[in-house]
């Protein structure tokens, strides 16, 4: 069973790059994507993902 992963950032391109290098493991799942906190909530609540990949400097 794949691990499933929320990747959270504000830029696009580190978001996009993220889900890339992570989507190359089939052992990984990228559930879905959040540009901010109030969105990565609710991604997560409604996604469940096993980990979340967050920047830690957001606006």
């Amino acid at each position: 069973m794949a691990v499933k992963v929320l990747v959270v950032d504000d830029s696009g391109f580190f978001r996009r790059r993220v889900s890339e290098i992570l989507s190359a493991d089939p052992n990984i799942q990228v559930v879905g994507t959040a540009t901010n906190g109030r969105e990565a909530i609710d991604q997560a609540l409604a996604l469940k993902p096993d980990v979340i990949t967050m920047d830690y400097e957001m606006p």
